[in-house]
């Protein structure tokens, strides 16, 4: 009996086969059956107010052990395990179920008092016993209530409602759970309330993490339950999808995805289709739209929640605009029909379209892509949680459109107002909320206050940013109205107040000075892992590495789930020229975010350093992998690659930078090719350098395309072509053609004529030219085409020795400079040779 229970729990509604028989299966739980019955019904206060629960937390009104007042959360423990291990044995599985009714009952109020609506007032002092209340002030209470849910030194939204509620959800679910081993599906909830929990502190918590992974295993290893149960196991992927994207864990989270979508029976894609976005479109172009498409008919459709009256529902708003179309109006509507989806697919569809955006850069083309999914999702509004999720996403994507800004402002405040509106009750608005990504309301009316920044209405912004006590985006509108004195008196004054860490930070940030840092770390009781962070950033910026590094190591003792501090961590032993310590960093990065492209880049910088070149190969192809658009990360690669010997990867490299900058060249790069090649050295692999000849020569060919004035990448073209001599006459004729153009480079810069030394390096190259071409004649048949070498190639190395002449001989003693000397009496025995071959080839065409 108690897993049918457990499912409908979780569902949160009676399908019609069950109704009739509910109060009679629940009948044998007298403990729990009211409690249950409340709680299907939605009367979650109800739950609070019975007397099992006034039983439970209240019990004998003691609230001491062993002559020392208890802590709030150490009281509730006690309470909580007290009544689960009190009674008979035979009533231990009902008193379970109780506890859990309880622990589901704390989770919907604390989503309705935060994330739903409408507003709940719960009065803690109406739980507790007097002597509790008494030993501790309400304030007291409440930042006694506060400190139990602060984790990992990250702190909790100041305005939340009804923290209790979660802290007692947390002591059943996560500090009372082994007393519950009966409850199979218990797990879920504990991966529900650190969604909830999560939400509500300041960055990631490492103990949340732990808890929801061991709460997902217990929950897989009940597959035998869920495999009957379609709807709810589509359901579980998809939280387990949220919390996996949470946490950075990207890969565990389209596993999750991937199977919600293949239990839901859909196929979705992106695809085009033709139609007008614009009132004055005359021709229906390609328009990007998401195809829905049901594999095959569903069966149980009982199971699924029925959808929410539209009067319950927030408004979605039309597009008032003179010119684009609030819809995309396609040419052919009826042949992108989507089928009736249920709640469960339209959370797959909103899943699927979360892990797009997690996964993809920002970019107009991803926002494109995601709008297509958000109208799919609106085009059919039925749920609250998937109609809330969406409007969010989309008026996010909207926020830089001029012409959707007004509506993407509106829509926030349509958002912001139905969550006091009472006409939709809380079970409606539940219905799939775990499943979707909506947001706490007061991330909403953050997104409503930064809009207002956005159109330059600054008052009504810090109005509503002071209201929220956001006090660090009241800090930075000051900054950007150039108000600094106006932010350090507002936060000083809420430290008049009351003195927080946060407000201490904050205070520390304005005027940039250490011992505002100090005392909010004093004040958490060296539990602010911002605090250590914040004065880390503030010796970074003066460049006080070592003490920096100190703080940083201090914050991810607390929290070790910061990537930006780990990035940060990597980039200063970089500068200390600490590469293991940069190399331990940046390892941290990737492992908490694998697409993060910049951490791989500098993992791969600091295994340079410490020598470890194969190490940073496969670091910077991870790299690339996440960005693949980065030319700095291409420059890094290619420089690896040809360290190490990959050639392959050198030549895709060169391409690919070429492709990103049209300037780019590296002479070094092509002359190691060109070497592997003409040596046939082995790359890291073994494999033969001549392998990849026709590459570098299809490589060297679009260099020499781009750069046709840089001489010596043609001598290294005409070096692949064997250098003029080799036995194919035809390599030779191109190899003789690549250096005549690298001789007309050569000559043609300046700054090279005045240098004896220059010179002759200059004549070296134009004696080998000459060569060349003698033996290229040699080998022709063809007298007129032999002739013509000889003639281009004679009259550039006379250029070239009168120039020598006339340059450097010496007024005095009419000779050539002591360092030309050799050179140009060879350069003329050349020409003497070239006219000569001239000379009996013209000969022979005459007695022809």
């Amino acid at each position: 009996m108690t897993p049918d229970v457990e499912l409908v729990l979780l569902r949160g509604f009676l399908t019609p086969s069950e109704a009739p028989g509910w109060k009679q299966n629940i009948s044998g739980t007298a403990v729990a059956s009211s409690l249950l019955e409340s709680l299907i019904d939605g009367d979650f206060q109800a739950v609070l107010r019975s007397p099992q629960v006034a039983d439970l937390l209240a019990g004998d009104g003691s609230c001491s052990r062993g002559g020392e007042e208890e802590a709030v959360e150490a009281y509730l423990e006690r309470r909580v395990l007290l009544y689960l291990r009190s009674g008979a044995e035979e009533e231990q599985p009902n008193r379970a179920l109780a506890v859990m009714a309880l622990a589901v009952s704390c989770l919907h109020l604390f989503a309705q008092s935060n994330w739903t609506g409408p507003p709940v007032s719960i009065h803690t002092s109406d739980l507790l016993p007097p002597a509790l209340l008494v030993s501790q002030q309400p304030q007291t209470l409440a930042e006694a209530i506060h400190s139990s849910l602060l984790l990992d030194g990250e702190s909790v939204y100041s305005l939340v409602s009804n923290p209790f509620l979660l802290l007692l959800a947390r002591v059943i679910l996560a500090s009372c759970s082994s007393e519950m081993s009966t409850l199979q599906l218990l797990p879920w909830w504990t991966l529900r309330y650190v969604r909830l929990h999560q939400q509500i502190l300041e960055a990631c918590s490492p103990q949340l993490l732990s808890l929801a992974q061991s709460s997902m295993d217990k929950v897989m290893k009940c597959q035998a339950m869920l495999s009957e149960q379609r709807t709810l196991a589509i359901q579980f992927h998809l939280e387990s999808t949220y919390i996996n994207l949470t946490y950075y864990e990207y890969q565990q989270a389209k596993v999750h995805i991937q199977k919600a979508q293949e239990l839901s029976g859909l196929s979705i894609n992106v695809t085009g289709a033709l139609g007008k976005r614009t009132r004055f479109q005359e021709k229906f172009l390609a328009q990007m739209i998401l195809e829905v498409k049901r594999k095959q008919d569903q069966t149980d459709v009982e199971t699924s929640p029925a959808p929410t009256p539209l009067s319950c529902l927030p408004k979605d708003l039309r597009l008032d605009d003179d010119t684009v179309l609030d819809k995309i109006k396609l040419a052919e509507p009826d042949e992108y029909d989507l089928p009736d989806l249920s709640a469960e697919e339209q959370a797959v569809v909103l899943g699927l379209c979360v892990d797009f955006q997690k996964n993809n850069p920002v970019h107009k083309l991803t926002a494109e892509e995601l709008l297509a999914f958000t109208s799919c999702i609106l085009s059919q509004p039925k749920f609250w949680g998937v109609q809330v999720a969406a409007l969010c996403l989309r008026t996010k994507l909207e926020k830089g459109k001029s012409r959707c800004v007004e509506r993407a402002m509106t829509q926030s405040q349509v958002i912001v107002d139905h969550f006091e509106d009472e006409k939709c009750p809380v079970t409606e608005r539940l219905k799939v909320f775990y499943c979707c990504q909506a947001p706490p309301r007061w991330v909403v009316q953050k997104q409503l206050a930064s809009l207002l920044m956005d159109l330059g209405c600054m008052s009504s912004a810090l109005l509503l940013y002071e209201k929220l006590e956001l006090w660090e985006d009241v800090v930075i509108c000051y900054e950007r109205l150039g108000q600094h004195g106006k932010a350090e008196e507002i936060v000083r004054r809420e430290l008049e107040k009351k003195e927080t860490p946060s407000l201490y930070c904050l205070l520390g940030d304005i005027l940039r000075e250490h011992r505002y840092y100090d005392r909010a770390w004093e004040l958490s009781r060296r539990r602010s892992a911002r605090a250590m962070r914040s004065k880390a950033l503030l010796h970074l910026q003066k460049k006080e590495f070592q003490q920096c590094v100190e703080c940083f190591e201090m914050s991810l003792k607390i929290n070790r789930l910061q990537l930006g501090v780990w990035f940060s961590l990597g980039c200063t032993y970089l500068a200390l020229e600490a590469y293991e310590g940069a190399a331990k960093a940046f390892q941290q990065c990737v492992l908490i975010e694998p697409d993060n492209a910049e951490a791989w880049n500098n993992l791969s910088t600091a295994y340079i350093r410490l020598q470890k070149k194969n190490k940073a190969f496969r670091t910077l192809q991870e790299a690339l992998k996440c960005n693949y658009e980065h030319w700095q990360i291409w420059e890094n690669f290619i420089y690896v690659c040809i360290d190490i010997g990959e050639y392959s990867e050198t030549i895709k490299a060169y391409h690919r930078l070429m492709d990103l900058r049209e300037n780019f060249k590296d002479v070094q790069i092509l002359q190691i090719l060109v070497r592997a090649v003409v040596e046939n050295l082995p790359d890291s692999q073994g494999e033969q350098g001549a392998s990849v000849e026709p590459k570098v020569k299809e490589l060297l060919g679009r260099v020499t395309s781009r750069h046709s004035s840089e001489a010596e990448i043609w001598r290294q073209y005409a070096l692949l072509y064997g250098g003029g001599r080799s036995s194919n006459q035809e390599d030779d004729k191109k190899a003789l053609q690549f250096l005549s153009k690298a001789h007309r480079c050569e000559v043609q810069a300046g700054d090279w004529e005045k240098d004896p030394a220059l010179f002759k390096e200059v004549i070296k190259r134009a004696i080998d030219l000459g060569e060349v071409t003698i033996s290229c004649s040699k080998k022709k048949s063809g007298s007129a085409e032999a002739l013509q070498m000889l003639s281009s190639t004679r009259l550039s190395l006379r250029s070239l020795a009168t120039k020598a002449k006339q340059r450097h001989t010496d007024v005095a003693t009419a000779q050539v400079h002591a360092e030309l000397q050799d050179g140009v009496a060879t350069l003329e025995q050349l020409i003497t040779e070239l006219q000569e071959l001239s000379g009996q080839l013209r000969n022979q065409s005459a007695v022809q």
